[in-house]
């Protein structure tokens, strides 16, 4: 039976924590070094950072400049600790380093097309459906001609909550007893999805942002199921509508 298959992009198609999480260490270590004197933790730089990062991403969303922001603001943040006054040069130097992660070249996941061509071959509607700065999820879509599984049906918003995914399924139509949203966010793909009514399946990322750990308190309505690995959603989404069927 066709279904409606959403797919998040970030850490479920392609690689995205792993270059914040390397750019952060760099940051943590330029840090560190920059107040040595003052014998700053490169693992309190990580925290302070981490904390500014989440609080500002619930405010602004996903905005690309966000992220150089928090280096900014975590290098503000130790100066005015140390008594230190903040130097331009050494806030744009940080400000760089944090916009360098948009230059890093991007890797799929492990079976990411083999997984994309058996739903489309098995002749579902396949949507992608990510969150950030459009010319920069417009430039990893390209590279992966992502296109060629998702046609004209790519979504992108800024903000990506319940309110973003009711919006996108209200206006394309989507019959929610045969809509799946597969994602690696707890906040951002899974929790939304229930409570739009429409199945969910978590894939476990590589390595997870802390912002995407949520605890899971919606009933779902349907299908919520937990998977290892990309490959596996085929075989999950049809096990799930075969048992229905049997009913």
């Amino acid at each position: 039976m066709r279904q409606t298959i959403l797919f998040d992009l970030d850490d479920t198609l392609v690689h995205c924590n792993r270059y914040f999480f390397m750019v952060i260490d760099q940051f943590a270590d330029w840090m560190a070094d920059r107040f040595r004197r003052e014998g700053l933790d490169p693992a309190e730089v990580r925290r302070v950072q981490a904390e500014i990062d989440i609080a500002g991403v619930q405010i602004v969303g996903f905005d690309s400049e966000h992220f150089p922001r928090s280096f900014v603001e975590t290098y503000r943040h130790f100066a005015a600790q140390f008594g230190v006054k903040p130097s331009r040069d050494d806030e744009e130097t940080v400000r760089r380093l944090g916009r360098s992660v948009y230059e890093l070249e991007t890797e799929p996941y492990p079976h990411m097309e083999e997984t994309l061509d058996r739903l489309k071959e098995e002749g579902h509607e396949l949507h992608l459906y990510t969150g950030g700065d459009p010319e920069i999820q417009r430039r990893k879509i390209d590279k992966f001609n992502l296109q060629r599984y998702f046609g004209s049906r790519i979504h992108i918003r800024r903000h990506k909550n319940a309110d973003a995914l009711e919006q996108i399924a209200a206006s394309c139509g989507f019959d929610r007893g045969r809509t799946w949203m597969i994602g690696n966010s707890l906040r951002t793909d899974v929790i939304p999805a229930l409570k739009a009514g429409i199945h969910a399946i978590h894939v476990q990322a590589e390595t997870e942002w802390q912002y995407n750990i949520a605890r899971v308190d919606v009933e779902p309505k349907g299908a919520f199921i937990r998977l290892k690995q990309l490959i596996d959603v085929p075989e999950a989404i049809a096990g799930y509508v075969r048992s229905r069927m049997v009913r």
